[in-house]
């Protein structure tokens, strides 16, 4: 087995090197794709455009504002003395968000009454418009709270809440976009390139005639597949290596758990990832119709239906079904197991046996018909 893959592997290291383009998708390409994902996509919602519109101009209204001015959450731009200057700064999106302290606000405090702050928000953006409302509520309790507590103070008395919040956050202390991101990014990208490098460079065979010629030799099907997916295995595993070193070097995602359980788990979707390459490419004879079916079966399923950014348990019922079609649903489950919680095998078995069987099902299929082809 052995001598008679000798030369097909040597064939494809070569045809990879002469190939920069090729190589550049499975080496590069991860890397780069990495460092813009994890700089661009952040969902941590920091300095919001604020605008003022202080009816009262008492120092009570300014002490409570100064909450808001000082805050990282808020960057204030305008001051207003009108709502319909709010309305100009919402429609040209100058601003996201506005804070309304009315009319006699210092008074009323002083007075013991409670007093209404409206604080209005930019909803075209509902991320933002949420994350900022919230940051907004918490900082206007806090506030009152403090007033509060101050006014018993100077009645005698004490305020003390009935129930004291304690959060702890485990795993990742500080809600970092990136901690959550990076896991996934690897199985996402390293699906995309495996599916589209392996199924584009077995469809280009095709086109230049070569393919029929290893179909004539003596290679049998499963020779034929091994010799096409161990090159790529391996290039995809340094590949892997590689956003690993990116993403702690840059953002600080470091490996928790077992390496070597990790790195089982990257070979096993990276196997599923060739072996869906070569049945697309067992099914094509084009290299356009190669690539769209590559993107569009690994692309849409792991961005969209593997809990990459969207939850699968917010999602339909339909779609929590099909979702179990996307194998990169499975490896983000063992790779932020793995890396964030350190994770052992006995907590990600079933991800990493459904994983090898999506693999051995591709690849299974891909040789029969290649055996098919054959005969």
């Amino acid at each position: 087995m052995i001598r008679a893959l000798r030369p097909l592997l040597v064939k494809e290291f070569r045809q990879i090197r002469r190939d920069p383009i090729s190589l550049a998708m499975l080496l590069v390409l991860p890397v780069v794709l990495i460092v813009l994902v994890g700089y661009a996509l952040n969902f941590d919602v920091k300095h919001v455009p604020l605008a003022i519109f202080d009816e009262d101009r008492s120092p009570a209204s300014r002490a409570f504002l100064e909450r808001f001015t000082h805050s990282e959450y808020f960057n204030h731009q305008h001051t207003v003395t009108t709502y319909r200057e709010i309305d100009r700064l919402f429609t040209g999106g100058l601003v996201k968000i506005a804070v309304v302290v009315p009319s006699k606000f210092g008074e009323e405090l002083l007075a013991g009454r409670d007093v209404r702050v409206q604080i209005l928000v930019d909803g075209s953006d509902a991320n933002t418009a949420g994350q900022a409302t919230q940051n907004a509520a918490r900082m206007t309790a806090e506030y009152s709270n403090r007033v509060t507590a101050f006014a018993l103070w100077k009645k005698g008395a004490t305020f003390a809440a009935p129930l004291d919040l304690e959060p702890r956050i485990w795993y990742n202390p500080d809600l970092l976009t990136s901690h959550f991101l990076i896991p996934g990014l690897i199985g996402f990208i390293i699906v995309l390139t495996a599916v589209v490098s392996t199924s584009l460079t077995v469809v280009r065979e095709k086109e230049r005639g070569t393919m029929e010629q290893i179909m004539v030799s003596p290679l049998r099907p499963i020779q034929m597949i091994l010799g096409k997916t161990i090159p790529y295995l391996m290039i995809s595993l340094v590949a892997a290596t590689g956003i690993l070193l990116i993403g702690y070097l840059l953002f600080d995602v470091e490996v928790r758990g077992s390496l070597l359980l990790l790195y089982a788990g990257i070979t096993a979707i990276v196997l599923g990832g060739l072996g869906q390459g070569l049945l697309i490419s067992s099914l094509t004879d084009s290299q356009q119709v190669a690539f769209m079916a590559s993107v569009l079966s690994s692309l849409l399923p792991s961005f969209l239906l593997s809990g990459f950014v969207f939850p699968v348990a917010n999602m339909p019922v339909v779609l929590q079904v099909l979702s179990n079609l996307a194998v990169n649903k499975f490896f983000l489950i063992l790779v932020r197991g793995v890396m964030l919680k350190g994770a052992g095998l006995s907590a990600v078995w079933e991800q990493l046996v459904y994983m090898l069987i999506f693999a051995a099902v591709t690849l299974g299929i891909a040789t029969r018909r290649m055996q098919k082809r054959t005969l």
